[in-house]
């Protein structure tokens, strides 16, 4: 068995609620539960769902570093279908998994499950049996004086584990760019954060474009729809000065193409 610190494992559906209109709530239980860790923060991990008529996902049958191959090579309608979620958060006393979707419309297979899922339907999870693993980001330099945080409903529960997280009284910036003023969240927090919500597509960049920034040396977490991404670390870049290597920056999606296509061509958001 490989040494890599994740594992597989069944989880079932304990409650699902609704937050706002773009974001349902599902919290899983079950043995596989107990066995797994996070770092907290940005913490991924993978959700393998089951295909129509199926009771549970097909998952690898391995728990080696390769699993991702041997997942490729599963015939596609039989396979679980997989999408990579942030971990909401991870509770001990009862053992449960909190993940927050972000739905838009009801064509993708995530969003079909959450909406119609009941309590007790089956899902499989890769993720962390280790709190130090790949599967987070969000990894400031000890020399890091402010902090820079942007993204969309997609980065939303990500940007919510790691504000907080953040130490009391950390100068943090915030933009949070949504469809719809409704999705806006309570984001409770210790550090001293400026959160701006922004409505209408891309309109981070020049949100950011247009504000006066902290003096010192920051950090920047930026995360989201690809081309917004993009231009957002253009900016703090090539505009600002930022160090390249203090702008984590991650594409969560790609406007005008789905996960499955970016997989069946080998690439990523």
């Amino acid at each position: 068995m490989s040494d890599a610190p994740y594992q597989f494992f069944y989880a079932d559906l304990v409650h699902r609620e609704h937050l706002t209109p773009s974001m349902i709530r599902v919290t899983l239980g079950g043995d596989g539960v107990n066995r797994m860790a996070t770092a907290g923060r940005d913490q991924r991990i993978k959700l393998f769902l089951p295909q129509p008529g199926q009771r549970a996902p097909v998952m690898p049958d391995t728990q080696e570093s390769n699993w991702y191959d041997t997942w490729r090579a599963l015939d596609p309608d039989v396979r679980g279908v997989m999408r990579s979620y942030t971990v909401r958060e991870l509770r001990r006393e009862p053992a449960e998994l909190i993940i927050d979707f972000a739905i838009h419309g009801s064509l993708g297979p995530a969003s079909r499950w959450v909406r119609t899922a009941e309590p007790g339907s089956r899902v499989g999870v890769l993720a962390p049996v280790e709190e130090e693993n790949a599967g987070y980001d969000f990894r400031p330099p000890k020399d890091t004086d402010w902090i820079l945080l942007t993204g969309d409903e997609s980065a939303l529960p990500a940007i919510a584990g790691i504000l907080a997280a953040l130490p009391p009284s950390q100068p943090t910036r915030v933009w949070l760019e949504l469809r719809n003023t409704a999705d806006r969240q309570e984001l409770p927090t210790k550090a001293d954060a400026e959160i701006v919500w922004l409505t209408g597509e891309g309109a981070t960049a020049d949100a950011i474009r247009g504000t006066e920034l902290p003096h010192g040396t920051p950090y920047a977490w930026v995360a989201g729809e690809s081309s917004t991404v993009r231009a957002v670390r253009r900016h703090l870049v090539g505009e600002r000065g930022f160090d390249r290597r203090k702008v984590k920056f991650t594409g969560y999606w790609r406007k005008g193409a789905s996960e499955d296509e970016l997989l069946a061509r080998d690439e990523d958001a």
